[in-house]
């Protein structure tokens, strides 16, 4: 069985977000329901029919405002369990164990969310930071993967620009995670082909879900990096969205807008001789084994 529908998925994006606490920015605050709708409905025209929204406990979760873009678009919209990373857990994370982190993303998953009768799907965005795994990002790991045992549903994580992505990757699978459930986030943004292939070395697969975030990495450099793990059969394990996580990335802001990776990332990958078969691949096949 599988929950998604027939057509695109984008495997990491957020339709409403709050961030701003912590961050001190308003930009952070993704609450633009009708533009984020007006959005969605274009991407609907383009064939999207899934979108994967990792936006959890502690991001500003907000469970109704989700199920009513998904209502307003035709949009399936899967929604997440878990927690982010440091500086933005919330107060449970450091006052309950990893036994009882662990229940709560699993209740979330098998009986669904306090506030609806809907389910998570999957656990994520699960995160650690750049410049070290904390205890406490340690701690949510390791609850993700007793969720994971229980539930049997991915696990979707956050690396800070790609850091960590390969120790993610070791860890989880030795714990016992499926590999094939477990999608490593931002693996784009550490830009190195050797550092990927290692990643991939674990059977999981990788996001390369900041398209469009230039200020990071050029959009160029990830078609190319692409074309590479293509010519080497590993497209298989790679999974694409754009993480859209500020009102400023969207259109009626003057940003890309989710459009974008249609619309232009996806010629950049034509243009650098990769074959319609495997642009599918990345965007309809591999998301419907990981949530088969």
């Amino acid at each position: 069985m599988n929950i998604l529908n027939d057509g695109y998925t984008l495997m990491h994006e957020h339709m409403t977000l709050d961030l701003s606490r912590i961050k001190q920015e308003e930009d952070c605050r993704l609450d633009c329901k009708e533009e984020t709708i007006r959005e969605c409905r274009q991407l609907y025209e383009l064939g999207v029919r899934n979108i994967v929204d990792v936006t959890n406990t502690g991001m500003g979760q907000n469970v109704p405002y989700v199920e009513e873009v998904e209502r307003r678009t035709g949009i399936r919209i899967l929604q997440s369990a878990g927690y982010y990373k440091e500086p933005f857990f919330p107060k449970e994370v450091y006052t309950q164990s990893v036994e009882e982190l662990a229940e709560n993303m699993a209740d979330q998953v098998l009986n669904g969310f306090k506030e609806s009768s809907s389910k998570a799907a999957l656990l994520g965005e699960i995160g650690t930071s750049a410049e070290a795994i904390r205890d406490s990002e340690r701690k949510v790991l390791d609850a993700a993967v007793l969720a994971h045992k229980k539930t049997k549903v991915p696990i979707y994580t956050h690396t800070t620009k790609g850091v960590y992505a390969k120790e993610q990757a070791e860890y989880l699978v030795s714990q016992g995670v499926d590999p094939g459930k477990l999608v490593i986030g931002h693996v784009d943004l550490i830009g190195r082909i050797d550092y990927i292939r290692a990643v991939l070395r674990q059977g999981v697969f990788v996001g390369f879900d900041t398209i469009g975030k230039e200020n990071y990495l050029l959009d160029e450099k990830r078609a190319a990096l692409l074309y590479e793990l293509d010519q080497e059969g590993l497209l298989a394990q790679v999974v694409l969205s754009m993480d859209i996580t500020r009102k400023s990335g969207l259109r009626y802001k003057g940003g890309r807008g989710y459009m974008y990776l249609f619309t232009h990332f996806l010629p950049m990958l034509r243009d650098a001789g990769i074959q319609e078969s495997h642009i599918r691949q990345m965007l309809v096949d591999n998301p419907q084994r990981i949530f088969s």
